[in-house]
């Protein structure tokens, strides 16, 4: 590639590494390219290298999660998200991601534009969002930091949804502090649309046009999936503007404008513009039509003067997606997306020699192999050292019987601060903060369901969806932790009235060069891939989040689970937790060959009352899990169930007296 006369720093080793790039991956770079990168090139294999966008660290983990089902119409990370056939004509695409890192440092923006993020994910694939769930990680209420971190992530979460227009109808929130300096924001959206009236994100038929939508770019996000692939730190202040900025009227207008050009037939393929924007979206289209692409990108549109084709290409801002179409629906592509006041300006066009060439006012600043960059293709994979951690030792030697037995006086008392304890408190505060009911499909919302139930118009069906995981049990045991992460997601939304069908993940740990981080994570997905094979609820796709570290130390190990349940009958099957009238029996349904044991380890009894962390997490059997799950939801469609509640934090005694609240 010829020497360019746009001014950019010169390429070395030392500004690669500023960049967070190994020096092996430099070698592999400048080897496979045979020459020195240009600046921008540098940009391009950073944010791809980068371990949000090729997974590097965790995919050889991830392949061994079940990722096959009769009911998946995609395959894991084929698309922008899962997709699952629910029978009838229809399909559910939904997706959870992570906006952990841009929430630390800047909580409003960083959790609002991960809600935007995710329902783009959604509706690129034509799938009209229905609903939104969170779960969200902070640190003891009484830090203040904490406390600022927590109302600007509930306000942005409620914002940027209520804005939108799509309910907020579930979520957790739990409290520790494993998280603190570190909260974890994980965002779940949740789209129905027509089986075989679906969009895909790629590139494809040489000479189409390459079209770039939606809002116009900024310099907010640059290097926000390079600021997502490292610890915190008292440095990463300074990274505020790697956050992005988000607009919620401006997605609403992006969401109407890409179903109907989409409907219209006018969209050969199509990709949000997330993590590193417009080279993300560009690499991985081209990569997965076996295809290239030519970007002219002096000409996207920009709200910020003296703009350079790196940050153009690395830039995240909000509500932008790319688009492929053949130059003889241009005119009504671009008519569409005018109509609804957005931009619409065409970049380039496919070409077939794999290669994305950029280009600044007609001068090549950029030429490198799509295929070389992306997840799947040359990107690296790396396999780490494990160790397993010594701590396990310690917390699995704690001896429950040192813990005072409760008389029979202080039980109520014991009782009343367990509900006070902000992980099982009332999160009225939260969710009154959330509009559930806009669209009028939810059927059970936050608060009486262990997950919440949507309605399909048109259809006697609904969706039960739930987030979940307990960090506190993976932290004890990490593969026992991962299966009941599945296992309790999955009891959620039996109780709620739905079958399993399949899951979204958000998996965040800490550090993965630290091999006791990495052990703790080959385990976690391992107890993950067992439960989703007992229970028949295979992978989606997802997310992982690495990094989440502070200088205290890592988070709890939290693999998010987000389960997709069916009901067939929204009228007769949807369940709630609370009591219905007085007289009723009150069952506790149980394996046949269950016993009472002291599982006390891990408990939040023990975190609440006695501040510890210890023991091993309860005993779990699948097969068990499995059969009181099914023997659960037949009762339920036989008609013979008024109110179901499953029994998870605070055990036995918080189960009844919720259902007691609710009713």
């Amino acid at each position: 590639m010829a020497a360019t006369t746009l001014q950019e720093p010169p390429v070395t080793l030392e500004l690669a590494r500023e960049h967070g790039m190994t020096d092996e991956e430099y070698a592999w770079m400048v080897e496979k390219l045979g020459r020195t990168p240009t600046f921008t090139e540098l940009g391009i294999y950073s944010v791809m290298w980068s371990e949000h966008c090729s997974y590097k660290n965790s995919i050889a983990v991830l392949k061994t999660l079940p990722r096959e089902g009769d009911a998946l119409l995609v395959g894991a990370g084929e698309e922008n998200a899962g997709l699952v056939d629910i029978g009838d004509g229809l399909a559910v695409a939904f997706k959870i991601e992570s906006h952990n890192h841009p929430s630390a440092v800047e909580p409003y923006q960083g959790a609002a534009t991960g809600v935007g993020g995710i329902q783009r994910d959604i509706f690129t694939m034509g799938a009209r969002p229905i609903c939104s769930l969170n779960s969200l990680r902070f640190g003891p209420l009484d830090n203040p930091r904490v406390r600022y971190l927590f109302d600007g992530v509930v306000r942005g979460i409620g914002d940027y949804g209520n804005s939108f227009g799509v309910p907020t109808v579930a979520g957790e929130v739990y409290f520790d502090p494993s998280y603190e300096g570190n909260p974890l924001v994980n965002a779940m959206s949740v789209g129905v649309v027509k089986v075989g009236q679906t969009a895909s994100a790629i590139a494809t038929g040489v000479g189409n046009a390459v079209y770039i939508v939606g809002s116009a770019t900024g310099r907010d996000g640059i290097h926000g999936a390079t600021f997502a692939s490292e610890e915190i730190s008292e440095a990463s202040e300074a990274k505020r503007p790697s956050v992005q900025v988000g607009d919620p009227f401006t997605e609403k207008l992006l969401l109407e404008a890409t179903l109907e050009a989409i409907r219209a037939g006018v969209v050969v393929g199509i990709q949000d513009m997330g993590a590193a924007g417009l080279t993300c979206s560009s690499c991985e289209m081209s990569a997965k039509g076996g295809a290239g692409m030519e970007l002219h990108v002096d000409r996207v549109p920009q709200r910020e003067a003296g703009m350079t084709p790196y940050e153009i290409m690395l830039s995240e801002s909000q509500e932008r997606m790319l688009v492929v179409c053949k130059p003889e629906h241009e005119e009504t592509l671009r008519a569409i997306f005018e109509k609804w006041d957005l931009h619409a300006a065409r970049l380039g066009h496919v070409t077939d020699d794999g290669r994305v060439k950029v280009y600044w006012h007609g001068e090549l600043v950029a030429d490198v192999p799509a295929e070389h960059l992306v997840l799947g293709g040359g990107a690296p994979v790396y396999h780490r050292e494990t160790r397993r951690p010594a701590y396990l030792d310690q917390t699995a030697a704690f001896d429950l019987a040192t813990v005072p037995d409760l008389d029979v006086a202080d039980a109520a008392p014991a009782l009343l601060q367990l509900l006070g304890s902000p992980n099982i408190a009332s999160k009225r505060w939260v969710f009154e903060q959330y509009d559930t009911m806009v669209r009028t499909n939810t059927v059970a919302g936050p608060g009486p369901s262990d997950a919440a139930v949507v309605r399909i118009k048109g259809s006697r069906k609904g969706l039960a969806v739930k987030t979940d995981c307990n960090g506190r049990y993976v932290y004890l045991n990490p593969r026992k932790g991962g299966q009941i992460a599945v296992a309790e997601a999955a009891r959620n939304v039996v109780c709620a009235g739905g079958k399993p069908l399949a899951i979204t993940n958000c998996l965040n740990f800490g550090n993965p060069y630290k091999p006791e981080v990495y052990w703790v994570f080959k385990e976690a997905v391992g107890g993950m891939g067992e439960a989703c094979r007992a229970l028949g609820t295979p992978v989606t796709g997802g997310n992982v989040s690495f990094y989440n570290e502070n200088p205290t130390g890592a988070v709890f190990p939290t693999p998010t689970i987000g389960m997709l349940g069916l009901v067939e009958d929204v009228e007769r099957h949807t369940t709630t937790a609370a009591f219905q009238a007085e007289g009723d029996v009150i069952l506790l349904l149980s394996p046949a060959a269950w016993q009472h044991r002291n599982d006390l380890g891990g408990s939040e009894y023990l975190a609440a009352l006695h501040g510890l962390t210890a023991g091993d997490a309860p005993h779990f059997v699948l097969d068990e899990e499995k059969a009181v799950q099914e023997a659960l939801l037949g009762l339920i469609r036989a008609g013979l169930v008024r109110s179901a509640h499953d029994v998870s934090d605070g055990g036995l005694a918080v189960c009844l007296a919720e259902s007691v609240i609710f009713s």
